[in-house]
């Protein structure tokens, strides 16, 4: 009797307290809090605790809560619903009824919040308590649980649908340039992160807006990537696809998460840059390639930024300027070919415009070509190392498929170095020889344009045409850097040469002046050059019938010579020498600088009386001068801008017949005049054919020092091995054909350097 009554009154005592802490969280709820006492209403809570009330008193907080969320989801949230279709730009354009709707929300939730607060404070014993024993909880996670199963998610009405709705539309206004109030999306949004979702335990954000946000977005770019590029040309699309990744990045600054800014991003890169990489490239009068013909860095430099956002921007770039790199080399090689073709029938008429000047436009083209793209790479692609490797391999496509480009190169540095640097700054001229090294690099026969430089040089340093000792240096400085020493060891043998013979001319006057013998008639000066050094054929030396006074000359300088280098051999190469040569015209005497040849057929028109001929028959069986030299010494002299010589019949070509007089009526302003030899600098066909056979014949033998050279290392090797090891020792001069490779092995075989290993026939062994 005496428990039942005790029961009674703990449940009295109990129902007193709830009520009146219920008409506080009430009064709370009605903002009225100022009214209460808080030290009462902690205390009242403390003792239902205290009693083992902490379940009844939790659940009526619940069920208070609840039902005030229910109330004001009547009273407040659903009338603001927007009406059918208000949330709509075109219903109404600021989407002012989702805007308010918004706001209400913002309000709902910051007086909740504020509520809870409060409601936590008065109950801080319960949660401290008995939440954490009963595993539930704590007040204020109760009150947003409640607010999301209430409010947000409310069973009994759509207000989820309409906050969604709302939230996209006001999104949407803005990305159609609207102005919306991002204070009350930035609200909503954080509410639904402050949100927590039961079941996944991610946030409310996550799992009912993020979704549904990034399917919307995907679908709007979509649409949006289809019709822009519809409507604008390449610059102006990339403009609005830049400015919409900033707005994103913006939107997501400013109110929404930050875990969506990668997502939103990549949809933004997929729909506007992804799905439209090869449109752009290719829109007409303003893609790629119209970009980089008008020198477009800005547009450039956006597109390479854009276009790196996505996995196969790049590729899609460098693909394309490759290709238009290509086709630009193609038409420098067509245009190159048609002008030799065209130009042919020309070099023979002393006119400037020789295979040489085509070599040099060429190689001038090809520079200026690396040049803009060296621009594009600097200013518009961050000198990105792939790009430059892109740019590098289509150069050395479209150089190599130009079959002339080594000699064309070599032609190049021989034009400047004779004539292009005077005037130039030691730093200007460093600049031409490093840009001409820079296409050197591309070639892939690098062999042949050894050959070629090594032929422009001899004229060079034999004619005494070099305008610098000191550039000649170094360029071959240059090319040793690049190759090796090896590649330069003959070029430096042959100033080497040109030293040693400045000095023996020297000794040579001074060997004169004590000799007892008599002196030749002409000042005679000598280079003896070392034929393993030059490019000289002395298994067919030029053949030339000298003058008597020379031959003596020749011949006392050669007993000179070989008195004091016994075992050497002189051979004179008159096709390679100059000649100083006085003539007596009708208005005055001229000093002729002329080649040797020249000299020879000049002077056979000494014993002739004005007006007596001599036909080409006569002076091609008197001189012995090879044909080809021949002609065109004869233009040199007959038809081209000094005609020291006159031709019958009148013409540009000389032809068997012809018959040449002694010009006594020729005039020219000044005293000295150099008589030019007319020829095509560029190598004719059948030169070239020539050229190419030498070529060959030293990779046969380069190619079986290789060969040695491994197989004296390894011993023993497998064919496809030893194979790859050829090629990549020799790849830095030529790329050597594993055909080439096989025969020399089979040669070095028969010459009993290598053996095949019995059992194994595909392995070689070294012969020591």
């Amino acid at each position: 009797m005496s428990s039942r009554r005790f029961q009674n009154s703990a449940d009295a005592q109990f129902n007193d307290n709830w009520d009146r802490l219920a008409q506080a969280i009430r009064e709370i709820h009605k903002k009225n809090a100022s009214i209460l006492s808080f030290e009462e209403l902690y205390r009242n809570a403390y003792n239902m605790v205290l009693h083992k009330n902490g379940d009844k008193l939790y659940n009526g907080v619940r069920e208070v809560i609840t039902q005030h969320l229910e109330e004001v989801a009547v009273s407040q949230v659903v009338p603001a619903f927007p009406l059918s279709g208000a949330s709509s730009s075109q219903t109404n354009p600021n989407g002012a009824g989702g805007a308010n709707f918004l706001k209400v929300l913002k309000t709902v939730w910051e007086d909740h919040t504020t509520c809870m607060l409060m409601i936590r404070d008065i109950l801080m014993y319960m949660d401290r308590v008995y939440a954490k024993t009963a595993n539930v909880p704590l007040v204020y996670d109760l009150g947003l649980d409640l607010f999301r199963d209430t409010i947000v998610r409310s069973q009994n009405y759509p207000i989820q649908n309409h906050l969604l709705e709302v939230l996209l539309q006001q999104i949407k206004l803005e990305r159609e340039n609207e102005i919306i109030d991002r204070t009350n999306v930035k609200a909503s949004i954080d509410m639904l992160l402050e949100l927590t979702d039961a079941s996944t335990k991610d946030t409310v954000y996550a799992t009912d807006f993020e979704n549904k946000f990034l399917e919307t977005s995907s679908e709007y770019y979509r649409v949006e990537g289809q019709m822009l590029v519809g409507e604008y040309d390449a610059p102006e699309y990339m403009k609005k696809v830049d400015k919409r990744l900033n707005e994103e990045e913006q939107r997501v600054r400013h109110y929404l998460s930050q875990t969506t800014e990668p997502k939103i991003r990549n949809i933004v890169e997929e729909e506007l840059i992804s799905k439209h990489l090869k449109t752009v490239i290719e829109m007409e009068n303003s893609g790629l390639i119209p970009m980089l013909r008008n020198e477009k860095m800005d547009d450039l430099g956006r597109m390479y930024k854009l276009f790196g956002r996505v996995v196969k921007g790049h590729d899609e770039m460098k693909s394309a300027i490759s290709d238009y790199i290509r086709e630009l080399g193609k038409a420098i090689n067509e245009t190159v070919t048609s002008n030799t073709t065209a130009e042919g029938g020309n070099a023979a008429s002393g006119d400037k415009q020789t295979g040489a000047t085509v070599a040099v436009r060429w190689v001038q083209e090809v520079l200026d070509l690396k040049d803009k793209f060296d621009k594009v790479q600097n200013l518009a692609l961050s000198n990105d190392k792939a790009f430059q490797t892109s740019f590098n391999e289509a150069f050395e496509y479209f150089i190599n498929k130009n079959s002339k480009s080594p000699e064309f190169i070599s032609l190049f540095i021989d034009d400047n170095l004779k004539k292009g640097l005077k005037g130039k700054t030691e730093e200007e001229v460093d600049s031409v020889l490093d840009k001409t090294i820079t296409l050197f690099r591309f070639i892939g026969e690098k062999d042949v344009f050894e050959r070629y430089y090594k032929q422009h040089l001899a004229k060079r340093l034999l004619l005494g045409r070099s305008v610098s000792d000191d550039a000649e240096r170094g360029m071959i400085g240059k090319l040793k850097v690049e190759c090796g020493y090896q590649f330069t060891t003959k070029l430096e043998g042959m100033f080497n040469d040109m030293r040693i013979s400045s000095d023996t001319m020297t000794d040579f006057k001074e060997y004169l002046d004590k000799s007892v013998l008599e002196k030749p008639k002409l000042d005679l000066s000598v280079t003896v050059l070392t034929s393993t050094f030059w490019p000289m054929n002395l298994s067919a030396s030029p053949r030339c019938n000298l003058p008597p006074e020379l031959t003596k000359a020749c011949g006392t300088f050669q007993n000179f010579y070989l008195g004091r280098h016994s075992g050497r051999r002189l051979t004179w190469q008159s096709n390679m020498g100059t000649a100083d040569i006085r003539g007596s015209f009708k208005a005055r005497k001229h000093e002729l600088n002329v080649s040797t040849y020249q000299m020879v057929i000049l002077l056979m028109f000494n014993d002739k009386q004005d007006g007596e001929s001599l036909s080409y028959e006569q002076i091609k069986g008197e001189s012995d001068i090879p044909e080809a030299d021949l002609k065109r010494n004869l233009q040199s002299l007959a038809c081209a801008k000094y005609k020291i010589l006159v031709k019958e019949p009148k013409g540009k070509e000389i032809n068997p017949g012809d018959q040449f007089n002694f010009n006594n009526d020729f005039t020219a302003p000044l005293q000295r005049i150099k008589i030019q030899t007319v020829a095509s600098k560029v190598e004719s066909e059948g030169e070239r054919k020539e050229t190419r056979e030498k070529v060959e014949e030293a990779r046969k033998h380069q190619t079986e020092a290789a060969i040695v050279r491994i197989m004296k290392d390894r011993k023993t090797m497998e064919h496809n091995l030893l194979i790859a090891e050829v090629v990549k020792q020799l790849q830095s001069r030529f790329m050597p054909n594993p055909a080439l490779i096989k025969k020399r092995i089979e040669a070095l075989i028969e010459r009993e350097y290598l053996e095949r290993a019995t059992g194994d026939r595909r392995v070689y062994n070294y012969l020591a």
